[in-house]
């Protein structure tokens, strides 16, 4: 037997909120969230502010995705050496998130500098309103688990 309409609708969230890794969960919620807060900055101060927003979201953003997307392809690579009983596993995720860190902090960085250098008339409060907003998503997306 089917549940009724309702719940079937929230069978299915359930279902897919445990397909999706809650890394990938909080890259969407900051990909959202820095979507709001550009609009919120183009009703505030207009379109520059919300271009600048929209920029520094994603320069927070962007690299936090590919990190999500390298865990994953690591985490795949060390479920199935686990499997055939290498010890590597655990080692190779641990150095690949180390690494990946990195990576991204170099990344989130670099691009706020390109920001910086390439835009003209940036919008310095409404790109550092985003950059914490986006931030703080990710330490909010993981808490909601």
């Amino acid at each position: 037997m089917r549940p009724p309409g309702k719940a079937r609708v929230v069978v299915r969230s359930m279902r897919l909120r445990q397909q999706v890794p809650v890394m990938f969960r909080a890259v969407a919620a900051q990909f959202l969230t820095s979507m709001v807060v550009a609009a919120g900055a183009w009703m505030i101060a207009g379109h520059r502010a919300a271009v600048s927003s929209l920029l520094g979201g994603l320069a927070c953003a962007l690299p936090n995705g590919l990190l999500a997307l390298n865990l994953a392809r690591v985490s795949h690579w060390s479920k199935s050496r686990a499997a055939d009983g290498g010890p590597d596993g655990a080692k190779a995720y641990a150095f690949a998130l180390l690494v990946g860190e990195f990576i991204k902090v170099v990344l989130t960085i670099g691009l706020l500098v390109l920001i910086a250098r390439a835009v003209r008339d940036v919008v310095w409060p409404a790109l550092i309103v985003a950059v914490v907003a986006v931030l703080l998503m990710q330490a909010a997306a993981l808490i909601w688990r």
